[in-house]
């Protein structure tokens, strides 16, 4: 026979190895004598100890956590909840917090002015009679764009064919 390490007088090798310091692992089986032989342990090692001073702390936890459910019997266990009473059929959907844009990275770049002199000056014209005004008048003629401006077309002018602009004269022709 073996001697048992807790003197419980284990009678055979089965019931020596049933015995098992470890605490139990979550979901195992556990053995009913192995229980028995711990709880004999922990009983002999609290009546080896001295009694400590009782703390006050948790006698204060213990007594609000006994008022607590003191009031919570005489209120009762299920809190009623009130309802809102609707005085409308339809269904207004509650206002929700609406947050800012942030974006991580901007949606679109700074683009330049799509309205620039390539824009606004088409095409020369070239038909007799705008020759015979460049020969005789020294008058230059453009198709331009129906939105521009007198300015813009000044500015377009300059900024091609670096020249000074004297006089524009525009006509809207189908």
């Amino acid at each position: 026979q073996l001697a048992c390490p807790l003197d419980l007088g284990c009678h055979s090798v089965r019931d020596f190895f049933a015995w098992n310091p470890m605490p139990p692992k979550k979901g195992a089986k556990t053995n009913p004598a192995a229980a028995e032989a711990a709880k004999i342990a922990g009983k002999k090692e609290v009546a080896t100890k001295k009694a400590a001073p009782a703390k006050r702390a948790p006698v204060k936890k213990a007594v609000e956590k006994a008022e607590k459910a003191a009031k919570a019997v005489t209120k009762g266990a299920a809190i009623k909840r009130t309802r809102k009473i609707h005085t409308s059929v339809q269904f207004h959907r509650p206002h929700t917090l609406r947050v800012a844009r942030n974006p991580k990275y901007p949606r679109t770049i700074s683009q330049r002015s799509k309205f620039d002199e390539y824009r606004i000056l088409r095409v020369p014209l070239t038909t007799e009679s705008s020759m015979k005004l460049i020969e005789d008048n020294n008058t230059l003629s453009f198709l331009v764009d129906l939105r521009a401006s007198k300015r813009n077309i000044r500015d377009a002018i300059k900024k091609m064919h670096k020249v000074k602009v004297s006089q524009i004269n525009t006509i809207v022709r189908p």
